[in-house]
């Protein structure tokens, strides 16, 4: 497995809230909040490239690498049954999300342009639901995951965990795929977790069963995610961030009927109000409410239009 440049400290920007921005900017529904289904067209496709475009500029303008995530973040089985996908069309549209993003680094110019095969919860992602077994995570994930290794993905990316035994088990399978794996927990606005497990346990949990690449935190506020970086070593082990725009919690955004998109200066300066707490920092995007505007701000670019 090759080694991730943001492992050793090249900043990398990577995109923002793939689905929040294409239901309220692009007009475009997306039935169980999934994106994949846009790639058995070629509207949806060319409406894909169209939003990963954007941070391919600013990566360019920030100097600095990219890792473009693939829009399968419910591209797995309960999700796939629920829009009519059998398990050879989720193999499908898996592996084409890699390849639209892998042509898409042909034609921008940019090293480094990773493709992270991109993966979410098997249940809600703002809930925490019942305790999952790591066995029976890895057995869930591993056609996703196989899918990606078998279109040649630099990563695994798992979004929106809310519990440790799900991490584990698709830690595992990532490493039986032989990909280099990033785990990422979501937070309410004390610090923890869904299930209310401190972020610093749920690393050093996973860590000392199935120890991934590196950790995230994503789909909270950066005023959400202060109280978690309490002190410790384990910090080093967070190198990205994907943030939420909004302040609201995760009960009050399942409630919202209107985005809220925040204000993206705030958001970056939210940002750096934790960069000090997080030596190893070096993997930045947005995550609901976000777009390219907030990525922008984020990096000191000039800021994208929204289409």
């Amino acid at each position: 497995m090759a080694a991730l440049p943001q492992m050793s400290g090249q900043p990398m920007v990577t995109d923002g809230g793939l689905e929040t921005d294409l239901i309220y900017h692009h007009g475009v529904g997306l039935p169980e909040f999934a994106a994949f289904p846009l790639l058995d067209n070629d509207r949806g496709r060319d409406l894909l490239r169209r939003y990963y475009e954007p941070y391919i500029n600013i990566a360019k303008q920030a100097r600095a690498g990219l890792q473009l995530e693939t829009p399968t973040w419910r591209a797995s089985s309960d999700w796939g049954d629920r829009l009519g996908y059998t398990a050879a069309d989720l193999r499908r549209v898996n592996h084409q999300a890699v390849v639209i993003l892998q042509q898409l680094r042909d034609r921008a110019g940019l090293d480094p342009l990773l493709v992270s095969g991109n993966l979410g919860p098997r249940g809600d992602g703002y809930t925490a639901g019942d305790d999952v077994d790591p066995a029976d995570a890895t057995a869930y994930h591993t056609p996703q995951i196989d899918a990606f290794a078998e279109a040649g993905a630099d990563l695994v990316t798992a979004l929106t965990l809310t519990c440790t035994g799900e991490a584990i088990g698709i830690v595992r399978a990532a490493r039986s795929a032989r990909l280099p794996v990033a785990v990422s927990f979501t937070v309410e606005r004390d610090g923890r977790l869904p299930d209310g497990t401190p972020l610093s346990t749920a690393i050093a949990t996973v860590d000392a069963e199935a120890a991934p690449d590196y950790f995230m935190v994503n789909c909270a506020h950066p005023d959400h995610i202060a109280p978690a970086l309490t002190d410790g070593g384990w910090r080093s082990r967070i190198v990205g961030l994907r943030a939420n725009a909004s302040t609201l919690s995760h009960a009050e955004l399942d409630a919202a009927t209107e985005l809220d998109e925040g204000n993206p200066v705030e958001l970056a300066r939210a940002h750096d109000r934790l960069r000090s707490q997080l030596p190893n920092l070096a993997l930045l995007g947005g995550c609901c409410g976000t777009d390219a505007r907030h990525v922008a701000a984020m990096w000191e670019t000039r800021p994208a239009t929204v289409n």
